[in-house]
């Protein structure tokens, strides 16, 4: 070896431990950020909105509501918080959703709508409104709540019997099948029935406003369910990640791993949906940034995608608020907006 070699070999040596040491504290920052932006989105989606109120008459309306002016009272309390506590939830179920999709079928451009979901829902939507003349918002997530498990099922039954391609590849093809069968339907049902299209367009494009809170209670047994799912397909995440053959020689079953992930993905995504109609990116954004805050850590990289899909959705809602002069941008169009061109970015990333 010559000396400069072992003067560079031993000046890597000297800086891996204080690297190492700093490795904690970089954590400790890039989490303690995660939890700022979190909190300054919830504050940001409580004290903004299309009706302008000075901060402090936010802050009275929060803190003394029997005091403060009734027309404070009723934007902070009636529209504001409700909407934040449900875009939360939206933006934690979709997050969650997305890491999960992304472990289990082991692609980082995987997003809940995956397994055609997101089609579902929309599906059972159209229909209810157009045959059943179903149009009021608590009807509509029973409707999606439906439609998306229905979907999920049939993905997930096909997958299972089709053996033609390996059982990651089936299920990728699948829910892109199903979800391109339902989307069609769904689309000639609404040509058909030109005096929906107005009604269900809302909905469609992914938005929280004029969403009441009493959706939480109609999907909260499922969304316990999701949670509980994820939280015993918790041990088999950093097997997954390895592949399926390293993951049975760890012991891990493998089918029943899947199975339990795969089924928490669609009753988490199925809840977002019912909730807030279909939104995309925000379940692959808030994965990849999750990953990139867990360094390494699988079941980190999993859990953190929660607060960061609420983070980032309450975000996008917010810059949707102030973005269009006239009124407001869905939160869907406004995810999409920031979410496609970093799509594009992560495609080019894969294929490299």
């Amino acid at each position: 070896m010559t000396g400069s070699g072992a003067a560079a070999t031993s000046a890597r040596t000297a800086t891996r431990p204080g690297a190492r040491a700093d490795r904690p504290r970089r954590r400790l920052l890039l989490w303690s950020a995660l939890v700022l932006l979190l909190v300054a989105a919830t504050a940001a989606s409580i004290a903004v909105g299309t009706h302008p109120l000075p901060l402090d008459a936010v802050a009275s309306a929060l803190a003394s509501p029997d005091t403060a002016p009734a027309a404070d009272t009723a934007i902070v309390w009636g529209l504001r918080l409700p909407r934040t506590v449900l875009g939360l939830v939206t933006g934690a179920c979709l997050g969650l959703a997305g890491a999960l999709a992304q472990v289990h079928t082991r692609n980082p451009l995987a997003d809940p709508g995956l397994l055609g979901v997101t089609s579902g829902a929309g599906l059972a939507v159209v229909a209810g409104m157009a045959f059943l003349g179903l149009t009021s918002p608590v009807a509509a997530v029973w409707l999606a709540l439906l439609g998306g498990l229905a979907a999920g099922a049939v993905v997930l039954v096909i997958a299972a019997r089709v053996r033609a391609f390996g059982q990651l590849t089936t299920l990728i093809l699948t829910g892109a099948v199903t979800s391109a069968l339902l989307g069609a339907l769904s689309t000639a049902i609404l040509l058909t029935h030109e005096p929906i299209m107005r009604s269900f367009q809302g909905w469609s494009t992914g938005s929280l406003l004029d969403r009441p809170l009493e959706l939480l209670p109609a999907t909260a047994p499922l969304l316990v369910a999701g949670l509980v799912l994820t939280l015993l397909n918790l041990p088999a995440w950093s097997s997954l990640t390895l592949g399926d053959a390293l993951a049975e020689g760890l012991g891990r079953n493998v089918a029943i791993d899947r199975a339990v992930g795969v089924t928490a993905i669609v009753l988490l995504a199925a809840v977002a949906t019912a909730i807030a109609g279909p939104i995309a990116f925000v379940g692959l954004l808030s994965a990849h940034l999750a990953r990139a805050l867990a360094r390494g850590s699988a079941v980190a990289g999993v859990l953190l995608a929660a607060p960061c899909g609420a983070a980032l959705l309450l975000a996008a809602d917010v810059l949707g608020r102030i973005a269009a002069p006239a009124g407001e941008l869905s939160v869907g169009v406004a995810v999409a907006v920031v979410g496609a061109p970093v799509f594009v970015l992560l495609a080019r990333a894969a294929t490299r």
